[in-house]
């Protein structure tokens, strides 16, 4: 009887082509959404509004994607998180507590995944 060995995965072509700088972008990414799964559910969510939680799930989701889509070194993620970001400034001026703070961080971040568009498919 004939024994096949599961088929490898090569691993070494994808994370080559990956950069670290990406690489070390997407686990804070992942991390912070790690962190964001329970404020959604919090108190302090509900008491900002009915709206927020949802808004909060819809953020984390939609910042997951980019994440996986920025780990797979898709242009298309560093597109989507801009419109994220620039979405919530906007929701957190209409809640009058923007801050620059709020930008700073996700300014970096865009700044550091355009400057590796040229490496993404």
């Amino acid at each position: 009887m004939e024994t096949s060995s599961p088929p490898s995965i090569d691993t070494t072509a994808s994370s080559a082509s990956r950069p670290t700088i990406i690489a070390v972008l997407c686990v804070i990414g992942f991390m912070g959404g790690l962190f964001t799964i329970p404020k959604v559910l919090s108190d302090a969510a509900r008491n900002i509004g009915a709206w927020y939680p949802p808004y909060l799930a819809f953020c984390l989701f939609g910042g997951l994607v980019c994440v996986v889509g920025l780990w797979k070194m898709r242009r298309w993620a560093v597109f989507t998180y801009s419109g994220f970001v620039a979405l919530n400034q906007i929701v957190l001026l209409a809640m009058g507590v923007w801050s620059i703070f709020a930008l700073v961080i996700p300014a970096i971040f865009i700044f550091i995944m355009s400057s590796q568009l040229s490496k993404m498919r």
